[in-house]
């Protein structure tokens, strides 16, 4: 008999969940937690044992993605948290907290120019800004939070609305922006950081960047659950932080750890890194060709429909049925629709709804023009066409924002 235990499965008890993490966009996660459903922990503040006792319950499922480690509530929707009613502002009067406060303070100011300006998104209220200016007793200081403190100064400005990152960064072009205890808030901070790099490398404005957010490693060292409810739907590992950081085309100058390893912060270069600016250029290019074409092949199209020749579209599926569509080539102007699929025969054009007759119409009825939409199996349709003794004048195929002929063109659908 033998005496080896039987291995356990790793697997089991291992529930799978298809979510995107909002840290690193990964597609796989675990559940972590399950709770009963909880009121608002920060932000109700009842002022009676009944409105306590009625409080609407949220769900708390949270999940950790297998990539970064993050974790987050899955469940989480942002609509379901009432921050216009009662702001969620930090308490930050307690002794070694103040203490990192300061300490946090007086970094920042070395790391400005003498004459700064400074962002803050999500100011609340108002305390770390009003300090950060006066260490640094000259500059622009200027806080953006829909329902943070309106309390500024000479130097400070409270502005009570969203930060946009499309708007903002080139007006105010700042020496650093500053969030803290926000991103957790988010129910995408990925997406929101990486705006922020776009928008500042697209304005030609790189910008020191200042992230600060709670750290849950010792939770997960510990297994205390208490920082899991509803109003901080993500929480934060040092991998997941770092990983989210990485995503942002950003420049990371150092990360590091506050208070005993509970909050972790970033400093990064936003806006220095090129790569999605180029791609951005390379789709702003297209979109405007494209729209060049649209006016152009329209009235191409105009002038084939005003001319007593017979004009056939081969095929009205797929990129066919695009085509057709996105250039209006409707059944009264372009009725003739041809295919050599058999299956496709006698259905219509989605849209616009002309009848998909077969190939073999073209010989009885030549078309002096043939429109085919699907450049690249021009070849293959001349062939066919060619084969069986189809006669034509010209074929015409989409090019470089214009209908040109596919046999006496420059386009690289032809073989050498």
């Amino acid at each position: 008999m033998s005496n080896e235990q039987p291995k356990s499965d790793p697997s089991a008890g291992v529930d799978v969940r298809q979510v995107n993490c909002p840290a690193c966009g990964h597609h796989v996660a675990v559940r972590l937690l399950q709770s009963t459903d909880q009121p608002l922990a920060t932000l109700a503040w009842p002022q009676s044992k009944e409105a306590a006792e009625q409080m609407k319950r949220l769900p708390l499922n949270f999940v950790c993605c297998v990539n970064c480690g993050h974790i987050f509530n899955e469940t989480f929707e942002y609509s379901e948290v009432p921050y216009g009613h009662r702001p969620n502002l930090m308490f930050n009067r307690g002794f070694y907290w103040s203490e990192v406060i300061r300490n946090l303070q007086q970094e920042l100011r070395q790391w400005l120019p003498p004459n700064p300006t400074v962002v803050e998104i999500g100011h609340g209220d108002g305390g770390f800004l009003h300090g950060l200016a006066e260490i640094c007793e000259r500059g622009k200081f200027v806080g953006f939070d829909p329902h943070g403190t309106e309390d500024g100064s000479e130097l400070v400005q409270f502005r009570r609305e969203l930060f946009l990152p499309s708007e903002h960064i080139a007006e105010l072009r700042p020496d650093i922006i500053i969030s803290r205890h926000v991103l957790e808030h988010l129910s995408n901070p990925l997406g929101f950081l990486q705006e922020l790099s776009f928008t500042a490398a697209l304005a030609g404005h790189p910008v020191l960047a200042y992230f600060e957010v709670p750290c849950v490693d010792r939770m997960l060292e510990t297994g205390r659950t208490v920082d899991l409810y509803y109003e901080h739907s993500s929480q934060f590992t040092s991998s997941s932080f770092g990983a989210m950081l990485s995503r942002c085309d950003a420049l990371i100058e150092r990360i590091g750890h506050l208070y005993e390893r509970e909050v972790i912060y970033g400093f990064v270069q936003l806006g220095k890194l090129q790569r999605s600016q180029l791609i951005a250029e390379q789709a702003t290019s297209f979109l405007n060709d494209a729209t060049k074409a649209l006016e152009t092949i329209h009235r191409q199209l105009d002038e084939l429909a005003a001319s007593p020749a017979l004009v056939a579209i081969w095929g009205g599926t797929g990129k066919a049925a695009a085509f057709i569509n996105r250039y209006s080539l409707d059944a009264e102007r372009f009725p003739l629709v041809v295919d050599s699929d058999p299956d496709k025969v006698g259905t219509f054009v989605p849209g616009t709804g002309q009848e998909i007759q077969f190939r073999d119409v073209l010989k009885a009825s030549p078309a002096h023009t043939i429109i085919v939409p699907p450049q690249w199996r021009a070849r293959d349709i001349l062939r066919e066409m060619q084969n069986e003794e189809i006669q034509f004048a010209r074929i015409l195929i989409e090019h470089e924002g214009e209908l040109i002929d596919f046999l006496d063109g420059h386009h690289p659908y032809a073989r050498s």
